[in-house]
């Protein structure tokens, strides 16, 4: 019993550390964390506000979230898929007690609808960026900004970059929409 138990640990070890290393061309999402500093830095790109609705696509242990809400007074909501990241920001979230204004979803973040989102982030290989292209047309209004950690979104313009950071300021043109 105590040699399977160290098993599942040591796996889900192993695991952990390989999605911190996982190359940028996968279409899978690695598990790399946002840190204050660099959830602070987007909120500033993008100008993130009181009224505005932030939308985070993978959104981990909801570090951008909480320093959304927290330092900007933003309404947030978290799009994670995985279940052990979800548990994680839940619980970051109610020690936190940001709990009234995040929001965190066990969902795939292609099955849920972003007309709400009035800022969005992502931190997501390039081709998930790549995949969202229809969607962020479908969805997103006119005049959201979408802020983009390391990599760059080839069919959005470029408002603004923060090159220290490595973030992207895009913002939906009116043509894009469909």
């Amino acid at each position: 019993m105590l040699l399977n138990s160290i098993f599942i640990l040591c796996i889900v070890f192993l695991l952990i550390v390989l999605s911190m290393l996982w190359p940028p061309d996968s279409p899978w999402a690695p598990w790399w964390r946002t840190n204050r500093r660099i959830a602070r830095a987007m909120c500033k790109l993008a100008n993130v506000g009181k009224k505005d609705t932030l939308y985070e696509l993978g959104s981990g242990d909801a570090t951008a979230l909480i320093t959304a809400s927290e330092e900007f007074g933003a309404k947030c909501m978290g799009i994670e898929i995985d279940p052990i990241r979800v548990f994680i920001s839940k619980i970051l979230v109610r020690v936190g007690r940001t709990e009234k204004d995040i929001a965190i979803m066990k969902k795939n973040f292609f099955d849920v609808n972003l007309q709400n989102a009035s800022v969005v982030f992502v931190y997501l290989v390039p081709k998930a960026l790549l995949r969202l292209k229809f969607k962020f047309s479908k969805e997103l209004k006119p005049g959201t900004r979408v802020v983009s950690y390391r990599y760059q979104i080839p069919y959005l313009p470029l408002v603004k970059q923060d090159k220290l950071h490595q973030l992207y300021l895009y913002k939906i043109p009116q043509s894009f929409v469909q």
